[in-house]
């Protein structure tokens, strides 16, 4: 068990329990499916930065298991459906739900999780919070929509490139710091809280969830340059092959030559990792993973600055310690 779960282990067991009771249907096959995705792994991050969040802001109450449960099973629909776009056959080290049972199958079990989320949403009945979570949900769809969009083009910029990234992935984090936080004004609001003080709080939890997503996503793609299958928990090149145009090869597209340029290039918008070695070779050569390393630890210092307006507590610490380890992988 990882520190950062440790800080919150019996909080945590009881999400776990949360996901696993929420996941019954009396169809068979949404219950087998949503069981084998929720069971390959995975750290679970989402959910432990909504309890961290809650309780470095001095939350007493319960609703931050739920809210945590929440996260967790909107993040599992989006990976049903991600791999089920990009025709993936390996997560998290195992065969993808849609490589198993189909894409009809994956899709429809993701709506599933998806809808159920909303009505575990409708039973806390918070309002605000029900906004953060359908705005971050509307605008994780964008960013999938954007990416597919913009997969096989090669002149994709740095800008584009964390457009796409916040939106579908720092995004769901962004709400998971903010919400903890919210529950948190809440309380606090109803006995003798100072709106300002709370709101400031609030807002520096969200940007720190916002750069901790950062700092995760670049991480993650950096790793499938410099990783292995067993390492990253799907196949090494997967990106190239789906003509995505991340970090790494967007700054070495722009400090090579034009002969190891055009490689990138065509590689991109063929969809192709067939040359993915001399696509590495080049990738090193321009310094393109120390380039986008650096990157990541950027957007993790500003995670752990952003947590300055926080009161000091071993789960401030712990969400210090959460921002250094997305770069921890890579370093």
């Amino acid at each position: 068990m990882l520190s950062f779960h440790k800080a919150v282990e019996s909080d945590f067991s009881a999400v776990n329990e949360l996901i696993i009771a929420n996941l019954q249907s009396n169809v068979g096959l949404v219950e087998n499916i949503g069981h084998y995705i929720v069971g390959s792994g995975g750290k679970r991050l989402r959910p432990v930065v909504v309890l961290l969040s809650a309780l470095a802001s001095g939350y007493q109450g319960k609703q931050h298991l739920t809210m945590a449960a929440v996260i967790e099973f909107i993040h599992t629909a989006t990976l049903l459906h991600d791999d089920v776009v990009d025709v993936s056959a390996l997560r998290r080290g195992r065969e993808t739900a849609n490589n198993q049972w189909g894409n009809a199958p994956s899709v429809l079990v993701g709506d599933f999780i998806y809808s159920r989320a909303f009505q575990m949403l409708v039973d806390v009945g918070d309002m605000p919070i029900m906004g953060v979570i359908a705005d971050a949900t509307n605008l994780i769809s964008e960013g999938e929509v954007q990416q597919m969009g913009n997969a096989g083009n090669s002149a994709i910029d740095e800008a584009t490139y964390y457009e796409v990234i916040y939106r579908k992935t720092a995004k769901l984090f962004e709400a998971a710091a903010r919400i903890g936080a919210m529950l948190a004004a809440e309380e606090a609001d109803l006995f003798v809280g100072d709106s300002a003080i709370l709101d400031a709080r609030t807002d520096a939890m969200a940007a720190y969830g916002k750069h901790l997503g950062l700092a995760f996503q670049i991480a993650d793609d950096v790793m499938d340059y410099q990783g292995d299958s067993q390492s990253i928990g799907k196949n090494v090149g997967d990106d190239l092959a789906e003509g995505k145009m991340t970090l790494p090869l967007i700054h070495a597209r722009d400090h090579l030559d034009d002969q190891k340029k055009q490689l990138i290039c065509s590689a991109i918008e063929s969809k192709s990792a067939e040359h993915f070695e001399k696509i590495l070779a080049a990738v090193r050569q321009s310094s393109s993973l120390e380039y986008s390393v650096t990157q990541a630890q950027e957007q993790a210092e500003l995670a752990k600055q952003s947590l300055a307006q926080m009161p000091e507590s071993d789960f401030k610490e712990v969400l210090s310690d959460l921002a250094d380890f997305a770069v921890s992988r890579i370093v």
